[in-house]
């Protein structure tokens, strides 16, 4: 149980410093005129995404757990997770916030990951985070109880993204 628990504690840090970079990056964007959209959305997420990571560590540690081939596959996933977030945070350079904001002259990014991987963000860092971290905590109630709520306000962020960011793609 130690190493899940010191392997989480690392985990967090490594949440922690990335939205660090998430205010720094805010601050700019505000600085440069940037709008935010879908603010009551954006604090769910941070509200869920939050209680999913304590729910889970709850859970493996009411369960005692030590550190097995189920866990072994959670942090594999949850490795790759991480790697895809710098990778996406790389890639969006300044414009990377958790919250949802557009520049008065926003650029679309058409990278290699961003051309053939549509909200790379969601579905390469944010949703196999999550199954990675239930996976390596073992635990099930908080996928089976979280993941369901979390894929939807997910679901109204995407659409609120594609709303806000409609005027920047030309017309089919």
């Amino acid at each position: 149980m130690l190493f899940i628990n010191i392997t989480f504690a690392c985990i967090l840090a490594i949440r922690f410093y990335s939205l660090s970079i998430s205010i720094r990056h805010e601050k700019a964007l505000i600085a440069k005129g940037a709008i935010q959209y879908g603010k009551l959305n954006s604090t769910l997420l941070s509200i869920a995404h939050v209680v999913f990571y304590f729910a889970a560590i709850i859970e493996a540690n009411n369960q005692n757990l030590s550190f097995n081939s189920t866990s072994q596959i959670g942090l594999a996933i949850l490795i790759f997770a991480i790697a895809m977030l710098f990778y996406v945070i790389y890639e969006l350079k300044e414009i990377w916030t958790v919250k949802l904001y557009i520049l008065p002259e926003h650029h679309i990014n058409r990278s290699f990951l961003f051309k053939y991987v549509r909200h790379p963000n969601y579905f390469l860092n944010i949703i196999p985070e999550l199954i990675g971290l239930s996976l390596f905590c073992q635990a099930k109630y908080t996928a089976l109880i979280g993941l369901p709520i979390y894929l939807l306000i997910l679901g109204v962020r995407i659409k609120q993204e594609e709303s806000a960011m409609a005027h920047l793609f030309p017309k089919s």
